[in-house]
């Protein structure tokens, strides 16, 4: 598990250098280090998603308290939504899980994850537990709760109130106050007792805030005398910068859902309910010893470590270097395990801190596959005025060990290398979520050592064992690799193992309307040495593909595209179609997925390289459409596959006369929250529609819409969603031409739908629409807003909440067959 013990190695004027520069702490952030090391007491905050969390409480108690402190988002918010690039479900999750990761590493917090699959809106937890399979997610959270021993438990969310927000927020809630009592218990999930022990936390809060009543206004009328307040804008002097502001900073890492946050200043509030347990008078910890006397043979290291403290030298941190050196031989004759394991970590960082100790494995290359030779070059330096040695330098997993037995001199640099192969059984640098098939709601790990963790561990770390005043002290380093940037200097990119090549068919929906046959491109890029291989594409014996087989010679890092002529069948057919590369006798079927972004650090992903393939019965009119890019989607591409000429308008390219060469045009996801031009050339786009032509504008959230005119009529957005993907479907309007031209909709063209139906419908529009279509979820009333068509002039606006946006990129043919028909208004 990744551990964050500073509070500012994480820092704000750090913020956006490359997520893999090693940290060095100034002075006031070891001092703070080091109080945090005299506080022994946790806290887990508990909610579903990344971005649930409240980062001024957690940095709160990380910071100004001092509490080990952590947040488990029981997902990894794969069914949300990316505003910064195209990725989607598992890509997008590994993206959310990195910048849960970068937000802790700002508020000083530790991050966990359940198994649990973010399947997208639900709007019960009912569902919501059928789906993730509730014991099984119930079992992740006892486990987390046993192995991180929180004193207190904070829920963002209310057990009480199911039916009223996601259900997933409210699973948490409830399994959070099922977890609280089932931990202590021996009889419950005994499983676990293999590696952790039962624990009983002492108190459970619900962290109440003014957005579960409506309005700060109504929050402040909210009697709260049996709420306890937390005042929690402290400001750190040492530091320069307050509570909020890290907060802030923190919050805003979640950019792949746009919650940049700016910071506020002064007192702030935060209440806290208690759900079980004794209710505190001031302090969450009231009655619990926090102190280093709660371990057996603690107190003389709480002794000595105040004595640090009270004495620490902002000029000369390594003063007190040789007395925590004591406590950190103190600290190994420990009973209790789980505090040795969690102080002996801090305090080594903190010894490293102070010593000013640049340990640093820099790999040749980035990227390695199996069997390759990498090359290492170490380096050790002491920036204090202490005399060190360095006993050995080497990589435990692999036994491959140097001794130079070399005293480390002020300020000299000493440098190494080591050389060592790849084992032909190490496992890829793969999210180890994603390494098996799971279900719709619960991803499969078979490895239950991983359960809670973030990440992955890293198996080839670096041991520099160091003797300090003739004591030896194991520190641990990554393997990174770094290069220099002409703009941005020195840049560190995480150490990856990767398979030999990557192999993935470039489209991975490609559909025929007809019985021509398409060229489909295949992209190979070696990650070995002078790769040569064979490369085929695998079909069912109706599906025709030509040539049979190509050879495939590449240099390391290089890649190239191989095309193939697919022939469908006749009839209507639906197909994986597998890219196969046969190199030394092995078959690779997998592509390597980059996810490169400059405020995390960069990811490899191992998925399936390949595409489904679909014969379909569809008929288009019109060819050059127009599409405004709104929030980010694959809708553009998926256009294409049917045959229609889709070209991106720039926001400032919206005029009348451009238009005008449009059959028809399209607003992408959330285009009137996130593009601004839209608030003065929204009648641009409606006297196109007025002078012929056709408008879709898919759905926008009724949050932060830029303009309340978002259609030539009134139209009013709400939060109404029908979840169920398989919901029943009515037609408001059989005979409008939407459902008739030039394709025929059916029930049919509603199966195989994924994740939902649609969102964000309007509740309320004016009488020149037209409401097509009609769905619920269960237990609701029908909702009518999913499909709204108004004739204005001599063309057609639509708006549609149902969910495109995910169903084309999948493939899913009555979706393609509707929205041709939207497109072919008019023709």
């Amino acid at each position: 598990m990744q551990k964050s013990y500073f509070i500012a190695i994480l820092f704000i004027f750090n913020q956006f250098i490359l997520a893999q520069t090693p940290k060095k702490p100034n002075s006031a952030e070891i001092y703070e280090s080091i109080q945090k090391l005299n506080f022994l007491g946790s806290v887990l905050y508990v909610a579903a998603h990344p971005d649930d969390e409240n980062t001024h409480l957690i940095s709160y108690f990380a910071n100004d308290v001092h509490a080990r402190t952590a947040y488990i988002s029981l997902t990894r918010g794969d069914g949300g939504q990316n505003l910064i690039g195209n990725e989607l479900r598992e890509l997008l999750g590994v993206i959310r899980t990195e910048e849960l990761m970068a937000a802790r590493k700002i508020d000083g917090g530790e991050q966990f994850f359940s198994r649990a699959n973010d399947f997208g809106y639900s709007k019960h937890p009912d569902e919501t537990f059928s789906i993730w399979d509730k014991q099984e997610v119930l079992s992740d959270l006892v486990y987390v709760i046993r192995k991180f021993q929180p004193d207190v438990i904070i829920n963002r969310f209310d057990h009480r109130s199911p039916g009223t927000t996601h259900g997933h927020h409210t699973g948490s809630a409830m399994l959070s106050v099922e977890a609280f009592d089932l931990a202590k218990d021996k009889n419950s999930f005994p499983e676990h007792l293999k590696t952790v022990t039962v624990w009983e936390p002492k108190r459970l809060f619900w962290n109440q805030s003014w957005f579960f009543y409506g309005s700060q206004e109504k929050f402040d009328q909210v009697d709260k005398t049996n709420l306890m307040k937390l005042d929690i804008g402290t400001f750190y002097p040492t530091l320069g910068v307050s509570n909020q502001e890290i907060a802030a900073q923190s919050r805003s890492q979640h950019k792949s859902q746009g919650f940049g946050n700016t910071a506020v200043r002064g007192n702030s509030e935060e209440y806290l309910e208690i759900v079980k347990g004794t209710k505190p008078e001031k302090d969450v910890f009231e009655g619990i010893d926090t102190s280093w006397n709660r371990v057996k043979g603690g107190k003389p290291i709480g002794d000595l470590l105040a004595k640090v403290e009270r004495e620490f030298d902002f000029k000369n941190p390594s003063k007190s270097v040789p007395e925590l050196v004591s406590a950190y031989q103190m600290i190994q004759k420990l009973e209790n395990e789980h505090w040795k394991e969690i102080k002996s970590e801090e305090i080594k960082t903190i010894i490293s801190a102070c010593l000013g100790l640049y340990l640093e494995a820099v790999s040749d290359t980035q990227t390695a596959t199996i069997q390759d030779e990498i090359q290492l070059k170490i380096e050790a330096i002491n920036r204090s005025d202490l005399e060190l040695k360095l006993r050995s330098v080497g990589i435990p997993s692999l036994k491959k060990t140097l001794n130079p037995y070399d005293v480390l001199f002020e300020n000299v640099k000493f440098n190494y290398e080591i050389n060592f192969l790849i084992p032909s059984d190490s496992p890829f640098s793969n999210p180890y979520w994603l390494n098996e098939k799971g279900t719709q709601g619960l991803y499969k790990v078979s490895d239950n050592s991983l359960i809670g963790k973030p990440v992955n561990e890293l198996p080839y770390n670096v041991s520099f064992i160091i003797a300090i005043n003739g004591y030896s002290i194991e520190f641990e380093k990554p393997i990174v690799y770094k290069y220099n940037d002409a703009v941005d200097g020195e840049v560190y990119k995480p150490f990856t193992v990767v398979p030999k090549a990557s192999v993935q068919v470039q489209e991975k929906v490609i559909l025929f309307g007809n019985g021509e046959p398409k060229r489909v491109s295949v992209k190979v890029k070696s990650f070995g040495q002078n790769l040569k291989g064979n490369l085929k594409l695998k079909a069912n014996s109706a599906w025709r593909i030509s040539p049979e087989n190509q050879s495939v010679q590449l240099a390391k890092n290089e890649e190239k595209i191989f095309w193939f002529e697919v022939q469908p069948p006749n009839e209507k057919s639906e197909i994986e179609l597998i890219p196969e590369v046969e190199i030394d006798g092995k078959t690779i079927t997998n592509q390597v997925v980059e996810i490169n972004y400059p405020h995390i650090p960069e990811q490899f992903v191992v998925l399936p390289g390949s595409a489904k393939v679909a014969k379909l019965d569809i008929q288009k009119k019109g060819e050059k459409i127009g599409y405004i890019m709104g929030a980010g989607d694959e809708i553009p591409q998926s256009l294409r596959q049917i045959g229609y000429d889709v070209q991106i308008i720039q926001p400032n390219y919206i005029t009348e006369e451009y238009l005008n060469a449009f059959d028809a045009v399209v607003l992408g996801i959330r285009a009137f929250n996130v593009i601004p031009e839209l608030t003065y050339k929204n009648k641009i786009l409606f006297d196109y529609v007025k002078n012929g032509g056709t408008l879709v504008v898919q759905y926008n959230t009724s949050r932060e819409v830029l303009t309340s005119e978002i259609a030539p009529y009134d139209l009013q957005l709400s939060r109404d969603r029908v979840t169920n993907e398989n919901s029943e479907v009515k037609f408001l309007a059989p005979d409008h031409p939407v459902l008739n031209y030039p394709n025929k909709i059916t029930q049919q063209d509603f199966e195989g739908w994924v994740q939902e139906r649609g969102l964000y419908f309007p509740d309320k529009w004016s009488k020149e629409f037209t409401l097509i279509l009609s769905m619920h979820d269960k237990g609701e009333s029908a909702m009518k807003g999913s499909l709204l068509v108004a004739q204005h002039g001599k063309g057609h606006y639509v708006y549609t909440g149902l969910s495109f946006f995910r169903e084309l990129p999948e493939g899913v043919s009555g979706a393609y067959r509707l929205f041709a028909n939207l497109l072919s208004l008019g023709k």
